[in-house]
């Protein structure tokens, strides 16, 4: 994990001043490193029997389709507001300084279909439980949250205890 780890770069003070942001485009653009980061995570589900992988909005869109590929399975986007254009969804949660909105259409999830829920950063916890939520209201089984990087230090496990969490490169 250290070979991927070291493939993140961290910007420090963004997007605001304190925060040092992980950013994933340097490990992405790393043949090895995401094809490593891809095929760690889609090992650890293989024997889930997946239906349906669910990316969230921005950085979740990039591995979820290809761990999806991986499994056989299919893919729906979470997306933010005016995004998706058939019926949907929308679920509210708290971010540390507000709040925001994602959407998933109706008929992403069918009642029964067995879900892995992906992302690239598992911090507080917060956005992932909002789309957990809204998969479940839509019928789907939650088998796991898979995330590139978890932030440990902000014990975003505690929100989502219920779910399987696998994360690939901690800090």
């Amino acid at each position: 994990m250290n070979e991927l780890k070291n493939l993140v770069r961290e910007v420090p003070d963004f997007p605001k001043k304190g925060i040092s942001f992980k950013d994933i485009t340097t490990l992405l653009q790393n043949p090895k490193g995401l094809r490593a980061a891809v095929e760690i995570i889609s090992d650890h589900y293989k024997s889930k029997k997946i239906d349906v992988v669910v990316g969230t909005e921005a950085r979740g869109f990039i591995l979820a389709p290809i761990i999806a590929f991986n499994l056989g399975a299919g893919f729906t986007p979470i997306r933010k507001p005016g995004k998706l254009p058939y019926e949907k969804i929308s679920m509210s949660y708290a971010l540390e300084y507000g709040t925001d909105v994602l959407e998933i259409h109706k008929d992403g999830i069918r009642k029964g279909q067995q879900v892995l829920m992906v992302d690239d950063l598992l911090a507080t916890g917060g956005t992932m439980s909002a789309c957990c939520k809204m998969v479940e209201s839509l019928g789907g089984n939650i088998l796991g949250c898979a995330f590139l990087i978890e932030l440990t230090f902000l014990n975003g496990k505690k929100n989502l205890s219920p779910y399987d969490i696998f994360s690939v490169i901690q800090y």
